[in-house]
């Protein structure tokens, strides 16, 4: 009774669209594993500082902000939960900026297509344009079929769409949009990068 009062109680969170926690461990996997879902991600742990010559990555040739030692592992154990609980990964969009690339990069997930939406304006993410943030609304509203969509953007990008979604969230944090039943998206988790591995347990 408990198992069907649960159920219950998570399918009217989604069907009302309320902005909450409704789906973790197992029970997200295997929602997942059916597609359907789209994953927002913040790029993986980079300093705010940018490198010089002698410490940029051989292919940061612009020397933009890249990520540290925190980013770089969390990223590759990232994409390795992915393929270790076989979550289907359909299209990847990026923010055109090196950080966000080489989290995709080093979670080896598809080769992602840059969207200038989901970049930072070449001002280091101080705020997101109005434009950007219908535009990203409007992307968690268009479900994939036996996939899932990942985008991988800036927190302020994510902020001004989701205000109410993303207080304290942190580098690589995602959250997780499902149908709410009336032809929108609501968030139906919000897992750390960190999280990812766990789910395997």
């Amino acid at each position: 009774m408990h198992l069907i009062y649960r159920t219950m109680v998570v399918g009217l969170l989604i069907a009302t669209g309320l902005h909450a926690q409704t789906l973790s461990g197992q029970a997200l996997v295997n929602a997942l594993h059916q597609g359907g879902y789209v994953i927002v991600m913040r790029h993986a742990s980079s300093p705010r500082e940018t490198p010089d010559a002698k410490t940029a990555n051989p292919d940061n040739t612009n020397h933009e902000r890249q990520l540290d030692e925190t980013g770089r592992s969390t990223a590759t154990a990232f994409g390795k939960a992915l393929r270790d609980l076989k979550i289907p990964i359909g299209e990847v969009l990026s923010s055109p900026t090196y950080r966000a690339l080489e989290t995709i990069r080093l979670a080896q997930l598809p080769m992602p297509k840059t969207v200038p939406e989901l970049g930072e304006n070449g001002q280091s993410m101080k705020e997101a344009k109005e434009s950007q943030a219908a535009w990203l609304r409007k992307a968690v509203t268009q479900f994939p079929k036996g996939s899932n969509t990942l985008l991988v953007t800036h927190f302020p990008n994510m902020s001004a769409a989701f205000p109410q979604s993303t207080s304290g969230l942190a580098d690589g944090e995602a959250l997780v949009f499902g149908p709410d039943g009336k032809g929108g998206s609501a968030v139906v988790a919000r897992v750390k990068i960190e999280e990812w591995p766990k789910l395997r347990q």
